[in-house]
């Protein structure tokens, strides 16, 4: 399993950057980032996949959702 990032409570753009910076810290592998919006979970999604990075999953976790994604060598 690859790095988790608890963004829920967070308003947006944060959520975003912090998906970003990780994506740009590793290059490949699995990133999980946790959630409390609609909002975030769509910009998340959208900013990950501008990045080359590919959506797995998207489950709803109580009144979140948790965005796995992923990226290959």
């Amino acid at each position: 399993m690859g790095t988790t990032l608890d963004a829920r409570g967070l308003s947006c753009p944060q959520p975003v950057l912090m998906a970003l910076d990780e994506i740009k810290k590793l290059n490949s592998g699995e990133i999980e980032i946790l959630v409390d919006t609609d909002t975030s979970r769509e910009n998340v999604s959208r900013a990950a996949d501008s990045q080359g990075w590919c959506v797995k999953n998207v489950q709803q976790e109580g009144e979140g959702y948790r965005i796995v994604i992923t990226k290959d060598l």
